[in-house]
């Protein structure tokens, strides 16, 4: 079967033909219909981030993917259920506490493997088998969309941690400010803008089909160049809660200074290496004076998946043809990878 990866050395995705895999009892075997491609699949690609499975010099990519249930072997699922799977799997060793508490998100790398992206291979592929406690049904109304579960199960954590940093009081967000026009940042602004004003930063240029979309969303764009993060309050208004999605390490200081007393800013992006001068003094007591919180994020657990696939339901029809720009057939899946990729990309496999 046809699947795409890289290998030890290499810096583009190549098409590989690869054995059929085979589900053991309690295993899946899914027919793959689209697998998206974000931010960390280029990360892996460049060498910056996640690895190879041990003792292999190749990795199958993808982990946004949707397929549909061609072997059930002895789960509970059925033959043409369409599924989600998770990304996170117990390491080599076997299994330990955060999956036996079905917190897989909460595990160290150490704890763990990410499939398509460190010590596993993905699901970029005709066809992947996956442990039945590892599959999230979607329903097969969703199925075009169901590889978006997953960056949008990523958001889904993210905001359920901002919430129960604020649990103690009451806490009712009516502003919000996302750092980043591109994709991830893009389901952010479609999660919060009906519950709240929503303000976008970026560093783009009119005309641009980020600034449409989310305005058409009823956010507001804000051009970094022009003003910073940390003048959104002056320039606008401070907000309830951030939501980096940048991987700019300054952000993690300058989301404080942007929110307003007892805000919280939650942080998704993966920074590298950033040296900052910072006054410590002045942001440890903008923290404990204004009772605010930041909180990191990473992955998400099995809430959060079927939170993510009840969220394609709430979405506007027409935002998911808006947001999905480049979906391209496998035997073109460069394109998917490439420079010129408008919002979002995703590999089509099959169809339903």
């Amino acid at each position: 079967m046809r699947a795409i990866g890289i290998e030890s050395g290499g810096d583009r995705p190549r098409l590989f033909d690869v054995d059929r895999p085979e589900p053991a009892p309690g295993e899946v075997l899914v027919r793959t219909l689209r697998v998206g491609v974000d931010g960390t699949d280029h990360e892996v690609i460049a060498g910056d981030h996640g690895g190879f499975p041990a003792d292999e010099e190749r990795l199958v990519l993808g982990h946004e993917a949707v397929g549909v249930v061609v072997d059930p072997t002895t789960t509970d699922f059925e033959r043409g259920d369409v599924v989600t799977p998770m990304v996170r799997r117990p390491p080599p060793g076997g299994t330990n506490a955060y999956f036996e508490r079905a917190e897989p998100d909460m595990a160290p790398p150490s704890a763990c493997v990410e499939r398509g992206i460190d010590g596993a291979h993905g699901f970029m592929s005709e066809y992947f088998t996956s442990p039945a406690p590892f599959l999230i049904p979607v329903p097969e109304a969703h199925a075009a969309w169901g590889f978006l579960a997953e960056p949008i199960s990523v958001l889904e954590k993210a905001l359920d941690l901002a919430r129960v940093s604020r649990s103690s009081f009451t806490w009712e967000p009516e502003t919000a400010l996302v750092l980043g026009n591109g994709a991830l940042g893009l389901l952010a602004v479609a999660l919060l803008a009906p519950e709240m004003d929503v303000y976008c930063l970026g560093r783009r240029d009119r005309p641009d089909p980020t600034i449409d979309l989310l305005e058409s969303l009823d956010a507001t764009y804000v051009d970094a160049r022009e003003t910073p993060v940390g003048k959104v309050p002056t320039a606008h208004e401070p907000v309830d809660l951030v939501v980096e999605a940048t991987g700019a390490p300054r952000h993690a200081v300058e989301s404080v200074d942007a929110l307003a007393p007892n805000g919280v800013a939650a942080l998704l992006g993966l920074p590298g290496s950033q040296e900052l001068t910072v006054d410590a003094g002045r942001f440890h007591e903008d923290l404990v004076m204004h009772n605010k919180a930041v909180v990191g994020s990473v992955n998400a657990g099995p809430t959060h998946f079927h939170a993510a696939v009840d969220r394609l339901e709430t979405l506007p029809a027409w935002f998911f043809d808006r947001y999905v720009t480049d979906l391209v057939p496998v035997d073109r899946f460069e394109a998917a990878f490439g420079p010129d990729t408008t919002i979002k990309a995703a590999v089509e496999f099959d169809t339903v």
